[in-house]
Order: C-alpha cells, then structure tokens, then sequence
C-alpha cells in the first residue's frame, strides 16, 4: 500500500485571516522534528503534551483555546491529537505534560475528545515510513470567558465556535516521522 496524495492544505490557511501572538516552546520548535516523548505511547513515545507559553495578545481576550491538529494523517479530514477550551485568560503557559489522559483542571478548562476518543493530548502518531508530518498547536484568543461547550463536543464543533470567537491566533508546526 503506497501513502502517496498531495500535501494538505495549512488548517488556518482556509479559514478567516486573523491578528498572530507570540507563542513559544521549550519543547517543540516551528518547522522542527518533536522528541519521541510527545509521541503517541502505542509508537514508543511518552504522550506528554509539549510546554507552550503566550504571550502579546489583544488587549480584550477573554480566555484561550489550545489545539493540536495534523493536516497530514490520511484520513482526509485531518487528525486532531489535543483540544483544550476555556483556558483561563491570566493562564499564558503550559507546562509539559499538562495535557494528561484525564486533560486537564485549569480553571474550569477542559479537553474534549480528541480523534483517539479520549480527553486530553493524544502524542504524534505518522503511520511508519509516511513523510513528516505537520503538528499544528495553535492558541486562540477568545472574546468571551467561556465557550458554551461540554467535554462531549468534537473537535469539529469547537473549531466552528473558535471561527466566530477567535480574536487572534498564534501557531507552532513542529513535524514527527516515523521511519520504516
């Protein structure tokens, strides 16, 4: 079986143009290979979500979203590995790790399923010998203090909602590969 397609598209790229912030990690770098550890267990990886840390946002956000998506599963519709919601506006980092199975207590913040079906951060998983892979965490500023969300909602219809309340959004891209 060959995973020969073309490159998707970036996911915000077909989305309304909007304001960027700064984010920052010490643990995944744009355009970098991740480390194994924030790789899915079922790969050998640790499935510790990385450290992020925000800054330089509008003045009128009221809270954040966090998420982690890959353009480039062969799924034709993507893969989302990590959706965080109402994330409190005076919370502008993430430790690693922070994003366990059971997500995450943060101020009222929750995880909905991710495309694993579990709550919190799923690690990279590229099928083996696939070419890399795009991990697009985005942080989104939000104008209202909480999304109207239930832990049960897909990624799908919290990127629907972040479409109308997303002030600005900033974006990390490490890649992942695993070889044959």
């Amino acid at each position: 079986m060959t995973l020969e397609r073309p490159i998707a598209p970036d996911p915000y790229e077909l989305l309304p143009t909007l304001p960027s912030f700064t984010l920052t990690s010490d643990d995944v770098q744009n355009g970098e290979p991740m480390d194994a550890r924030h790789a899915h267990d079922s790969t050998g990886g640790d499935n510790v979500s990385p450290q992020l840390t925000w800054s330089d946002f509008p003045a009128e956000t009221k809270s954040f979203a966090v998420t982690c998506y890959d353009p480039d599963a062969p799924t034709g519709s993507g893969f989302w590995h990590w959706v965080l919601v109402n994330v409190p506006v005076d919370v502008t980092q993430l430790p690693s790790g922070a994003a366990g199975a059971a997500g995450t207590d943060l101020g009222g913040a929750f995880s909905v399923r991710n495309d694993y079906g579990q709550q919190g951060y799923g690690g990279a998983a590229p099928p083996a010998g696939d070419r890399p892979h795009r991990y697009v965490f985005a942080v989104h500023a939000v104008d209202v203090d909480r999304l109207d969300l239930t832990p049960d909602a897909t990624p799908a219809y919290v990127g629907f909602n972040l479409t109308f309340h997303t002030l600005a959004r900033a974006v990390i891209r490490p890649t992942y590969q695993i070889k044959e």
